[in-house]
């Protein structure tokens, strides 16, 4: 579905500002709950008091175009609509952060890492929550690309020498840096 559940979304905000991207890419926009948190917690929170005087780029790319109201178009620099593994080749922009929150899911395991690779060559670091929990899901509001197609576990990140996992009860959260950097943040434990 177009959104995910609740109980990741402050360790994942505090990740982002742990990060203090300038840029961010949204992979899997959905409904832009992340698009919008950012933006909120990036720019009304740095001290400058001006609202709607964005400083910092969040772009996002989302498969499924009917998902875009008008509320993305406010929130995002730029929404590319299509599969993201034909998008980001294409990206000329390098990003500070990219967000796969409930995405790589949909994806089988050798597009997943497929993937990864093609944000590594676009980012300094990624945020990734996917279920800890199997779940079948095929496709939802219409759309086919909500199926889920491969279970990720802690072994798929292994290759990732610069990586913290994130507690939750119900996702697998993996930060990780491309640029050998790794951030400090009150939630995180130790990649296994």
């Amino acid at each position: 579905m177009p959104s995910s559940h609740i109980h990741h979304i402050a360790p994942i905000m505090e990740i982002v500002l742990a990060t203090r991207p300038q840029s961010v890419l949204d992979i899997g926009v959905g409904f832009g709950k992340f698009g919008f948190l950012c933006r909120e917690y990036l720019e009304l929170w740095d001290g400058r008091e001006t609202y709607g005087d964005w400083q910092k780029r969040i772009d996002g790319i989302e498969a499924f175009e009917p998902y875009i109201t008008p509320v993305h178009e406010y929130i995002y620099n730029n929404i590319y609509v299509g599969n993201a593994l034909e998008i980001l080749p294409t990206l000329e922009s390098h990003y500070d952060l990219i967000l796969l929150i409930d995405v790589i899911e949909h994806f089988s395991l050798t597009d997943g890492q497929e993937l990864l690779t093609e944000c590594s060559h676009r980012s300094k670091a990624c945020l990734i929550s996917t279920p800890t929990i199997a779940s079948p899901q095929e496709s939802a509001f219409g759309n086919p690309f909500e199926t889920h197609r491969s279970q990720w576990t802690h072994e798929q990140f292994a290759t990732y020498p610069h990586k913290v996992f994130i507690p939750n009860p119900r996702s697998l959260l993996c930060y990780l840096r491309f640029d050998g950097v790794n951030v400090q943040t009150s939630a995180a434990i130790p990649a296994r």
